[in-house]
């Protein structure tokens, strides 16, 4: 059985208690790295950001088809000005001119009909664009929330771990004035248990926070003073108070 003298098993409480400080650090900086709000945002922004692509998807291709249309507007325009030209000079046949003027008629209908289709998708175009920029300002949002909540989180979490290192520091310093043969007891029984050591108050351990039964009362009754004995429920260390028992 390890031993180890009774102050001296005492100081154990000091050194839990600097264990339990990390430990709940610890589990505070993984609840704030799991902030269920940065996953919320991360699924909104997925969604939105495909929202947007679809979005900018529609309005390239309606800009492609525009851009097509006013080619074919350019086009016959082109061939109204070049037989306008020709019929101007008076030059050719009569019934060339008057074929000329027949061809200047349905290039004109024709031109009336691509500038309608013109006119319908700039109008589309528009409706396509405001959507899009609906959704950019919904993106934008979302990656202005995100940016918030991230801000907070990191600054929450480089608290946290400043502090950590304090208590580390503080933890280290005092370990290395421990009794070499019960710290190694207790660090294995910490990396076991989870908790090292917990005291033994009016039959109570603090470990387990269960009464002791009457033989396990009466196998720590037995034991020397500088024993090391442990709690029969947690596994840890109990440390016997002057009350104890």
């Amino acid at each position: 059985m390890a031993k180890a003298a009774p102050a001296e098993q005492l100081k154990l409480l000091e050194l839990q208690g600097l264990d339990a400080r990390l430990k709940s650090l610890a589990n505070r900086r993984r609840m704030l790295e799991a902030d269920p709000r940065i996953k919320d945002l991360q699924d909104a922004l997925t969604v939105a950001q495909g929202e947007l692509g679809t979005a900018k998807l529609a309005v390239h291709d309606a800009e492609a088809e525009l851009r097509r249309s006013e080619t074919d507007v350019e086009q016959v325009v082109t061939r109204i000005e070049r037989d306008e030209a020709r019929l101007n000079s008076g030059t050719g046949l009569s019934k060339d001119l008057m074929a000329l003027q027949s061809d200047i008629a349905s290039l004109n209908k024709r031109r009336s009909d691509l500038e309608d289709v013109e006119l319908e998708i700039l109008e589309r175009l528009d409706v396509l664009r405001e959507r899009q920029a609906t959704q950019q300002q919904i993106v934008d949002d979302i990656q202005a929330a995100f940016g918030s909540i991230r801000a907070e989180l990191d600054s929450a979490i480089a608290e946290i771990a400043a502090e950590e290192r304090e208590v580390s520091q503080a933890r280290k310093a005092f370990a290395e004035g421990l009794d070499a043969g019960m710290l190694e007891v207790y660090e294995k029984t910490l990396a076991k248990r989870g908790v090292g050591a917990a005291r033994l108050f009016h039959g109570k351990s603090e470990g387990s926070g269960m009464m002791l039964s009457p033989g396990d009362l009466a196998e720590v009754k037995a034991a020397a003073d500088d024993d090391i004995v442990f709690c029969p429920d947690s596994g840890c260390i109990l440390v016997r108070s002057p009350e104890w028992s």
